[in-house]
C-alpha cells in the first residue's frame, strides 16, 4: 500500500456546540493519509492515474466551508466519507484540528480511520 497524503488544508466553518459558535466562523486543519497504488500514475504520468490531491483539497475546502455542524466528529465522518465515495481512495486516515478550542491547548480533534485498510476492514 501506498499512501498519497495532504498536511495542514486549512478551511473556515460554523463549528461548534456553544451559541456563540453558531455566529462565527472558526479555522479547522486537516490531515489526510490515503492509501492508493501509485505504481500505474508512476508508469504513465498522467494524473488521471492518480489521486488527485489538489482536487481532493479544492472538494473538501468547498465542503467545509459551506457546512455548519456542531461536533468535530460529524464534520471528519463527513469528509471521510467524500473521499472515499468520490476518489480512488480505499483506505484513510484524517487528522481534523479545531484550533483555539481549548485555550490551555494548541489544538484539539479526533483523528478517524475508515476503509480498507492493509490490516483489515475499518469500515
Amino acid at each position: 500500500m501506498d499512501i498519497v497524503f495532504l498536511r495542514g488544508l486549512k478551511a473556515e466553518t460554523v463549528i461548534g456546540i456553544y451559541d456563540w459558535e453558531r455566529e462565527i466562523r472558526q479555522s479547522v486543519i486537516l490531515d489526510l493519509e490515503m492509501s492508493t497504488d501509485v505504481r500505474r500514475a508512476a508508469a504513465s504520468e498522467d494524473i488521471g492515474d492518480a489521486v488527485n490531491y489538489k482536487a481532493v483539497a479544492k472538494r473538501l475546502v468547498a465542503f467545509i466551508e459551506a457546512s455548519e455542524f456542531k461536533l468535530v466528529e460529524t464534520l471528519a465522518e463527513r469528509c471521510a466519507g467524500i473521499i472515499l465515495d468520490e476518489f480512488e481512495v480505499e483506505w484513510l486516515r484524517l487528522t481534523l484540528n479545531k484550533i483555539g478550542a481549548v485555550s490551555a491547548a494548541r489544538d484539539v480533534g479526533v483523528i478517524i480511520e475508515r476503509g480498507n485498510h492493509a490490516t483489515g476492514n475499518l469500515s
